[in-house]
């Protein structure tokens, strides 16, 4: 098990085995990771910053108080993989397989998910302030009090989306199409508004 403070720099791990492994407050920067296996790792309070993942396998993985900062993950599985309070602030997901997923809190605010299959995710109360969901798959989605504030939600597919609560605040409404989607009244006002609509009480 690896546990300590340590910085890695401007490293490539290619190749590597590292399935049921244990690491703890490991700070990757600059760093790229191919075709490596963490499956049913558990990784703790490690942070990745501008790193590259190419084909790594996140399976049935424990991710706990990590952040992937400013990184491209492509090609990458987190099938049955759980993320709890993780900071995934910049990073840009590409092709990438992540359902199923549990997600237990977390930052995902300027997130790049551009038409990422995330149909029946867990995304409640989750922070995807200004997060790129174009294109995103969210059919049967659970973002009741997500904080989507300037998310980019055209072409996205919301039915069965559950949005009631959620924070649209800053999002082009008309872009958005809701046919079969869970709204509150006030979003429902929202978009009334977006489309030119008068709402008087």
């Amino acid at each position: 098990m690896v546990d300590a403070d340590q910085v890695v720099h401007n490293e490539t791990f290619s190749g590597k085995d590292w399935a049921l492994a244990e690491v703890g407050r490991v700070h990757y920067e600059d760093c790229a990771f191919h075709d490596v296996d963490w499956s049913e790792a558990r990784l703790t309070g490690c942070t990745f910053t501008h790193c590259r993942f190419g084909n790594v396998r996140f399976n049935a993985a424990e991710l706990n108080n990590c952040a992937i900062l400013q990184s491209v993950v492509e090609r990458s599985s987190f099938f049955d993989a759980t993320l709890t309070g993780c900071k995934l602030t910049g990073t840009q997901f590409l092709d990438c397989g992540l359902r199923p997923l549990t997600i237990d809190g977390g930052d995902w605010g300027f997130v790049s998910l551009r038409g990422q299959n995330l149909t029946g995710a867990k995304l409640a109360g989750l922070r995807l302030r200004e997060a790129d969901l174009t294109g995103a798959d969210l059919s049967r989605a659970d973002l009741r009090d997500a904080d989507l504030f300037g998310a980019r939600l055209a072409d996205a597919k919301l039915k069965g989306t559950d949005l009631r609560g959620a924070d649209l605040g800053g999002v082009q409404l008309k872009d958005i199409d809701i046919t079969g989607t869970k709204i509150d009244v006030p979003q429902a006002v929202l978009f009334a508004a977006a489309y030119g609509a008068k709402v008087e009480g």
